[in-house]
Formats: structure tokens, sequence, C-alpha cells
């Protein structure tokens, strides 16, 4: 696995930042690169969006944790996968090959949505990867898909309304979003890239699995995600035997935008009431 780095230390701009690309074998032997953002010192937790999610969803998150435990950001090519490539599968474990090179202990997982579904999949095939694991909006055991219907080439405003859909507070949603998954979308493979990942993901669902996922969990759910609803967080929280769920009013299925101080609060109150990375160890 190859790195290329390029630093950012400005200190007007918040913590102190490494980016990095590295190159990851799918399972068609091809290279995979992704990017990497890298902020803090300790132990290890690695950040993992959703479908089209991007490294930069979760900084405000990481601005806060950075002062205790080294933030790990890495951001797949999801829609520009192909192939065998191109599963829930795949992903995981690329994923688990990054974990197994970048580090050097079991790591922390945090991840949204589809995220949230591969970092299941690390924690119950290489559990000793895994420190702990945080969840929210996971897929992996109930979600209604936002990619049905989806036509060969989206239009703007059908991705206007799906993109929509995953926050309470349409505000959230930055137009530039919308224009990245538009131009995403419309190269040539991009919405059938995204339908297979979502099929992908629907077809693993994971409950008889959960019981085995003994890590210490954290569930953080958007009590109004209508994509995976609140009686997803609750299911998960009843199948998986360490698991604690963590509600945020008017919050829908990105609540590390739409209420990062919320998430963060509750990531730090997790690791206080585990004992990982306690602030006093961090100076």
């Amino acid at each position: 696995m190859s790195t290329a780095h390029a630093n950012s230390s400005d200190p007007s701009q918040g913590p102190a930042l490494t980016k990095s690309q590295v190159s990851l074998i799918g399972m068609s032997g091809r290279n995979i690169v992704a990017d990497v953002v890298e902020c803090g010192v300790g132990m290890p937790v690695v950040f993992l969006h959703g479908l089209v999610g991007l490294n930069e969803h979760w900084e405000l998150v990481v601005e806060s944790l950075s002062e205790r435990v080294r933030c790990v950001t890495l951001e797949m090519p999801l829609l520009s996968l192909r192939k065998s490539d191109c599963s829930i599968q795949a992903v995981s474990a690329m994923t688990m090959q990054f974990i197994d090179k970048y580090f050097d202990e079991p790591a922390v997982i945090v991840g949204n949505s589809f995220g949230g579904h591969v970092a299941l999949r690390v924690a119950h095939e290489r559990p000793e990867l895994v420190r702990s694991l945080v969840l929210a909006g996971s897929s992996g055991l109930i979600e209604r898909t936002v990619v049905k219907g989806a036509p060969v080439r989206p239009t703007r405003e059908w991705l206007v309304e799906k993109i929509g859909e995953l926050f309470y507070d349409k505000s959230f949603m930055d137009p530039g979003d919308v224009d990245r998954a538009f131009a995403l979308l419309n190269e040539r493979g991009g919405a059938r890239a995204m339908v297979k990942l979502s099929k992908s993901a629907r077809r693993d669902n994971m409950a008889d699995d959960l019981g085995e996922i003994e890590h210490p969990t954290l569930l953080i759910w958007g009590k109004k995600d209508v994509v995976t609803p609140p009686s997803a967080g609750q299911g998960f929280t009843e199948l998986m035997p360490n698991a604690e769920l963590f509600w945020i009013d008017d919050c829908g299925h990105a609540p590390m935008i739409e209420a990062p101080g919320p998430f963060a609060e509750a990531m730090h109150a997790f690791f206080d009431k585990h004992g990982f990375a306690p602030v006093e160890d961090q100076a």
C-alpha cells in the first residue's frame, strides 16, 4: 500500500491535517486509490462515509475529537468502482486491508450509512482489527433505499430530492454535494455503481451475525431518519450484546453533518465510559 503525503498546518484552519492517498488492491486485482485525511495523536479512530459521502463530512466531529485521539478519515471512490470491486464485500475487504496495514493497534471504526455496514463487516470478519464501533444510520439491518427507481442518467432535480431525504433540516444539504454527485452519476457506470452497491448492501442482512460482534458499540441515530428509521437503531441495540443507543432529536440520516456537536459529545462520553483515550493522557 503506497502513500503520498501533503501537510496542512495553518493553525487558523483548525487542527493540523495530513492528507495522503492510499493504493488498495480490489477483488479484481486493480489498484483502487482512496483519499486519507489524518489529524491528532493517540488511539486510532477511522471514519467511513456513505455512498455519496466525503471525508469533509466528518470535519466538525474530527475537530472536536482530535484533541484526544488520532482521527483518520478514509474516502473510497465508491461510485467509480466497477465489476467485482463494486460490492459491500469488496469495499469491506479493502477497508480491512487499509486498517491492517495502516495501524499497529486495533482502531475505533466510525461509520455512517453504507460505511456503518462496512464497519460491521470488518468487526465480524476481522475482530482483532477493531477496538469498538460507532454507527450512525448504518445499513445492514433495516433500510429504505434512496436509489430505488434511479434513472440511468439521474437529473439534478432527482438528486436534490434524494439527497434531501438524508436530512431532517434540508438547509444542511450542500448544493456542492449535489453537483458532485450529479457529475459522478452521469459518468459512464456511475449510476449503475450506486445501484449495485446499494443492492449488495440490502442483500447482506447481518441480523444473524450481530450477536457475534462483542465490541463496545455506540449507535448514534437521528429520530427523523427516514432511510434507516429509528426501528433500525433499536434493532441493532437489541441484537448486539454490547451496544448502546444515543438519540438525536430533529435529525435525519447524516447526524455528523446535521448535529456534529451532539455527535462528538456522544463519542467523548462513550470514550470516557470505556476508558478509551483519557484526555489527561493526551497532553
